[in-house]
């Protein structure tokens, strides 16, 4: 039974066909993903022509799960690789991705990012007509309904596409090519690049950037990519698409700043979330404190808008991780006490507006305020670059239980107090979604609003099919949409 801490978080997933150093490459291209998941690490490798998958996976960090050794084992030239933080199953190796598996149709390897919002259904239905299940995560259910008698591989890809619900970007390795694909919300982001004539696929472009591959295009809400000797060919199985949900906190906090997700720089949106929160909550002091690292280009924002000066009084340990993702509230805590160090002569005696990307159960906010009583902060001001966080996320956000959120419980003077800071301020809704240069129904909101765009009930123990695939799935080869790109 998992606890109600129990961490339902983005993963980075990662892929590249037809280069002679896949593996190396995937290994940097994970290295850059490593903000979106610390728990484990995992990359499959293949020379194709049904050569045997070569797989290596381990607990930890990217650095400490791979070796130079390790990633000379994994020859070949296509390969994926994921970084993870639990969404659904425990934190052990055995849940560690990519997953593979070994069927009539050859061998498969899948890396998913997100939470698929009726696993639970197909999990029990898929057992019940006698698959066993090595793993407790929803991405292996994936794996199962791929490996399932299909007319061909594309009927298999589309049965198993449309019949998932939820949030998910998703990269497969078959034995003679890579596939990629994203829900039909785009609720989580998945980007396409060459380089040196190669195909990638990532969770965020700043992955292209370091092994220096050029950025093509954003895999499209609902869209399947088949990567083969062939090139890279195009699936459409949706008649209509539902609106575009893409998930608004990724601009908010988890993308890397030097990200581009819709075509929009994710620094430069938290810059101007930092400028709106100066307009909407003015307050007169003497510094602007960002919360590293997420609250730096806020409060840039916020300092350029209100002329009072920046100062870094936060000095983060980097070698803890992010005390957002970490899979018990015990480690939470810790990471609480650990994480930031203050500078006390930056803020003795000052009047100090702290800017963080959000509050959830308030124990981080909570500390840093004592700490800045302590060092002698005369005032302190919150100022936070998101609305409260109020209802559940059931796509792979760790805040899945409103009890836990503290905006839920209490009212924005109650958590002021909570806190101990001297005011408190939040972005609203058409604020935020301004800073970000994408129109509000784009993107999801329901963290905030509480309008999920797929129905789920509280507790997660069905889902309500009414209303929740507004789109029409094809699934006959003779009806899909193809295209041929480049």
């Amino acid at each position: 039974m998992k606890s109600p801490y129990y961490p339902s978080h983005e993963c980075g997933v990662f892929a590249i066909y037809g280069h002679p150093n896949a593996a190396e490459l995937t290994y940097y291209g994970l290295y850059a993903l490593q903000h979106r998941g610390q728990e484990s690490a995992g990359i499959v490798s293949s020379t194709g022509n049904g050569a045997d998958f070569k797989i290596h996976r381990g607990m930890g960090l990217v650095s400490q799960v791979f070796t130079e050794g390790t990633l000379k084992d994994l020859v070949g030239n296509r390969s994926i690789g994921h970084v993870r933080y639990s969404t659904t199953g425990s934190s052990h190796i055995k849940n560690a991705q990519p997953i593979t598996v070994t069927c009539s149709k050859g061998q498969l390897a899948v890396a998913h990012n997100g939470n698929l919002v009726n696993a639970h259904i197909l999990r029990a239905e898929l057992e019940a007509e006698g698959s066993i299940f090595q793993t407790t995560t929803d991405s292996e259910i994936i794996l199962h309904l791929m490996a399932k008698p299909n007319a061909s591989r594309d009927s298999s890809l589309i049965q198993t596409l449309t019949r998932i619900q939820g949030a998910f970007s998703i990269v497969i390795m078959g034995e003679n090519e890579i596939i990629g694909a994203r829900d039909a919300f785009g609720f989580r982001p998945l980007s396409i690049g060459k380089l040196d004539g190669a195909w990638v696929l990532s969770s965020e472009t700043c992955a292209f950037d370091l092994i220096h591959a050029e950025f093509v295009r954003d895999v499209e809400p609902g869209e399947i990519v088949i990567i083969n000797d062939q090139g890279l060919r195009s699936i459409k199985p949706y008649v209509d698409l539902p609106s575009k949900a893409l998930c608004v906190f990724e601009f908010v906090y988890f993308a890397r700043p030097d990200s581009n997700l819709s075509g929009v720089n994710v620094s430069e949106s938290r810059i101007r979330m930092g400028m709106e929160l100066a307009k909407l909550h003015p307050v007169e002091a003497d510094i602007v404190v960002p919360v590293p690292d997420s609250g730096n280009y806020a409060a840039l924002g916020y300092s350029e808008q209100s002329g009072i000066p920046y100062a870094q009084a936060f000095v983060r340990n980097h070698y803890i991780g992010r005390t957002f993702l970490q899979p018990t509230q015990l480690i939470r805590n810790f990471g609480v006490r650990v994480k930031l160090n203050l500078i006390k002569e930056s803020v003795k005696g000052k009047r100090v507006i702290v800017i963080d990307d959000s509050i959830v159960r308030g124990t981080t906010a909570r500390a840093r305020v004592v700490n800045l009583r302590e060092a002698g902060a005369k005032e302190v001001h919150i100022r936070i670059s998101c609305p409260p966080h109020r209802f559940p996320c059931h796509y792979g956000i760790d805040f899945p239980d409103k009890k836990d959120l503290i905006a839920n419980q209490m009212t924005r003077d109650e958590i002021t107090k909570y806190l101990g800071a001297d005011s408190l301020g939040y972005l609203d809704v058409d604020s935020m979604v301004r800073a970000c240069k994408i129109p509000s129904d784009q993107f999801c909101l329901a963290c905030f609003t509480g309008s999920h765009p797929i129905n789920v009930d509280e507790k997660l123990t069905k889902l309500t099919m009414e209303g929740s695939q507004r789109g029409t799935p094809l699934v006959t080869d003779t009806e899909v949409r193809q295209t041929r790109l480049l």
